[in-house]
């Protein structure tokens, strides 16, 4: 849509081919159904936010930044608001508000849009796009195509990678692709227990042997299968790969703002409170229910002995449980519970000035169908909108877009 109405407003003659029944269905269930727009940060921010290719944005981010994005819905009738970390949504939390707006201004710009129209291939002619061709036979000419199909996740709003298909057929390059900003299944059958704990303010680490893949501090999210929320949605884009060849050690640190020495100080004083209390009874107060047990159990400490019985050594296996909290996380969960696509179009075949392909002529690609991603946070569509704004503004006369 967004490089619809760019190409429109170049005076360029544009259709749109959408397969489903109306526009944006994958639009409307962002941000949990509110649109998380953008986000309100520095550039610099962005960047540091893209996992995959960031240097291939240079141009598109630059071209069309995230307060050029603000003021387009801003002037279009949605009002925004920031959230917290610089998140932002439509004041009325609505994500149809966003579709709306962009429908109305796709009618004003005389953009033909085309429903229920799905796309077979690209029409490609001595080594030129010169249109598409429909899955009942008629082709559409056109002096360019844009291919904006997205990527494989949540495939119920139709995006079951047939941008990757046409991308293949015409000799591109595909990196391997894994569902991204997606819960993880863990091994534990503890977790079962802690089903539905929310945790803020934690600190993840995951590990593949000795080495670190991520660390981050924020909110997480236990589930029957394994772990999910904020924090292991990031985790996930940068261990997904790794967590697709092994599994990876992931521990959890229930206490960051306090050293081991200040816990173990916290955790005398606890004692000495409680001096004749079961070490279960002693955790009420730094722990949620659901983890009281589990902490002498992954500790090896008995939670009926009695705490003026605890040994230091044992005070200190009690600590490391506190500090690193075990799972083992044994693999991601599938793409139709992954917010985004990692991988897709090789961008070292694009062309990262115009979006052009850099194989055949008239295609250009933007968007979730190629090999760039970022973390959660209102840091995935800007790149939609950068790159499709990008392409909009470097296609020729007559725009397919798919």
């Amino acid at each position: 849509m967004f490089a619809a109405l760019a190409a429109a407003k170049q005076g360029h003659s544009v259709i749109l081919l959408e397969q489903n029944e109306k526009l944006g269905k994958k639009l409307f269930i962002t941000g949990k159904g509110r649109c998380n727009i953008t986000n309100a940060g520095e550039i610099d921010n962005l960047f540091g936010n893209v996992v995959t290719n960031p240097k291939f944005l240079y141009s598109a981010f630059y071209g069309y930044d995230n307060f050029r994005v603000i003021d387009f819905f801003e002037s279009h009738g949605v009002k925004t608001k920031i959230e917290r970390g610089n998140r932002v949504f439509p004041i009325s939390d609505h994500s149809s508000d966003v579709i709306f707006a962009l429908e109305k201004a796709l009618k004003q710009a005389k953009v033909e849009i085309k429903l229920r129209q799905k796309t077979e291939r690209i029409f490609v002619n001595h080594g030129r796009a010169e249109g598409v061709v429909l899955s009942d036979g008629r082709t559409i000419p056109g002096d360019a195509v844009i291919i904006a199909t997205g990527g494989f996740s949540y495939q119920s709003t139709g995006s079951k990678g047939d941008g990757y298909k046409f991308a293949e057929e015409m000799g591109h390059t595909l990196t391997p692709r894994y569902p991204s900003l997606v819960p993880m299944n863990a091994r534990e059958e503890y977790v079962s227990e802690l089903q539905g704990l929310s945790l803020k303010n934690v600190e993840i680490t995951v590990k593949d042997k000795n080495k670190i893949l991520f660390q981050d501090f924020g909110k997480m999210l236990f589930t029957h299968f394994g772990v999910s929320g904020p924090l292991v949605l990031s985790a996930s884009s940068q261990v997904g790969k790794a967590l697709f060849q092994r599994e990876l050690s992931m521990y959890i640190d229930l206490k960051p703002a306090l050293s081991q020495e200040q816990l173990d100080k916290r955790l005398l004083r606890e004692f000495e409170s409680g001096k004749n209390k079961q070490l279960k009874n002693v955790l009420t107060n730094l722990l949620p229910a659901k983890m009281r047990s589990l902490i002498p159990f992954v500790s090896g400490v008995s939670q009926e002995k009695k705490v003026n019985e605890i040994t230091k050594e044992e005070r200190g296996d009690i600590i490391r449980a506190l500090k690193e909290f075990p799972l083992t996380l044994t693999s991601l969960r599938d793409f139709n519970e992954a917010i985004i696509t990692k991988g897709g179009v090789c961008v070292k075949e694009i062309n990262p000035s115009t979006m052009e392909s850099k194989i055949v002529p008239g295609v250009y690609f933007a968007g979730e169908v190629l090999d760039v991603d970022a973390l959660t946070g209102g840091d995935n569509l800007p790149i939609a909108w950068a790159t499709g704004y990008f392409v909009g503004i470097n296609g020729e006369s007559k725009i397919k877009l798919i």
